[in-house]
């Protein structure tokens, strides 16, 4: 891992190939919050091909138009769910709809690993 940044809303950790993210709980996520990953990918993967993984530990909500936004980040080459829970897979499947880009669901952190590691790979 390269850095831990914290937010208000989230933690985010960096690593080579992929930004792992855990909202806080309660957060309702919009396309403010949207304009940070932008930044921060930006600052991180300037150029450089990078997945976006979430690990869904807390209960958060999501505008689902904020995917239409997020997939015109060039350089981000997919997207992951990781969780557990039943309710925030089913609600990944619909978010799903609104991003033109790879998108899975995972309930393990390392299967999202490994996918994501794939998937820059596959793009470079």
């Amino acid at each position: 891992m390269k850095e831990t940044l914290t937010f208000d809303f989230c933690k985010m950790s960096i690593y080579d190939n992929y930004v792992v993210v855990v909202m806080n709980e309660g957060v309702n996520i919009t396309p403010d919050h949207n304009s940070i990953l932008v930044e921060v990918t930006e600052n991180y993967f300037l150029d450089k091909p990078f997945v976006y993984i979430t690990h869904r530990i807390n209960s958060y909500s999501v505008d689902p138009k904020i995917y239409f936004e997020t997939s015109k980040i060039e350089n981000l080459k997919g997207f992951a769910v990781v969780s557990k829970n039943y309710k925030a897979k089913v609600n990944a499947e619909i978010e799903k709809m609104f991003f033109n880009k790879p998108f899975e669901t995972f309930t393990k952190m390392e299967d999202a690993f490994t996918w994501a590691d794939h998937l820059v790979k596959k793009t470079k």
